[in-house]
C-alpha cells in the first residue's frame, strides 16, 4: 500500500509543544521504517518549510536549516518518492476542483490532483477538508 502525508503531520512532528506531537512523530517513525512507498508531494513539502520557519506561527520556529534537514532525512529514505505534475495535470486538477473549490481548498485540490495522477489513494492528515474529495481515503491518526 502506498500513501502520502499532509503538511500538518510534518509540522506536528516538528513542534514538541503540540498535543499532536507524539502521535505524529510515531507515525513518521513508522513511515521511515517502510516498506510501503511514501509519496511526498512538493506543495506539501514547501508548505512545511513555509509554516515551520514562520515566526508568526510558532513561538520557536525552526531555522531554515533545521526544517530543510528534517525534509532531507525523509527524502533520503529509499521508499520515499517525490513525483510532480505530469502532462495532464491541468485536466486532473479540473476534475478534482469543481465549482465549489476556492480559497483554502485550492492547495488541497492541488494535492488531491497529484494523488490521482500518481495512483495514491490514502493521505494521512488532520485536515478534514480532504474528505470532500472523491477517490481519497483521508485518514486522521488522531481519531
Amino acid at each position: 500500500m502506498s500513501y502520502t502525508v499532509d503538511a500538518n503531520l510534518l509540522l506536528y512532528a516538528s513542534d514538541s509543544s503540540s498535543p499532536f506531537h507524539d502521535r505524529s512523530s510515531a507515525l513518521l517513525g513508522q513511515m521511515a521504517q517502510g516498506p510501503e512507498i511514501v509519496y511526498l508531494f512538493w506543495p506539501v513539502l514547501m508548505a512545511y518549510l513555509r509554516i515551520a520557519t514562520h515566526p508568526s506561527v510558532f513561538a520557536a520556529p525552526l531555522t531554515p536549516a533545521e526544517a530543510m534537514g528534517n525534509l532531507e532525512r525523509l527524502l533520503a529514505l529509499p521508499h520515499v518518492q517525490t513525483p510532480g505534475e505530469h502532462e495532464r495535470f491541468w485536466s486532473s486538477y479540473q476534475r478534482v476542483a469543481d465549482a465549489s473549490v476556492r480559497g483554502n481548498l485550492i492547495p488541497d485540490a492541488y494535492v488531491v490532483a497529484l494523488m490521482h495522477e500518481n495512483g495514491v489513494r490514502t493521505i494521512w492528515t488532520h485536515d478534514r477538508d480532504f474528505r470532500r474529495f472523491d477517490g481519497v481515503d483521508a485518514r486522521d491518526p488522531f481519531e
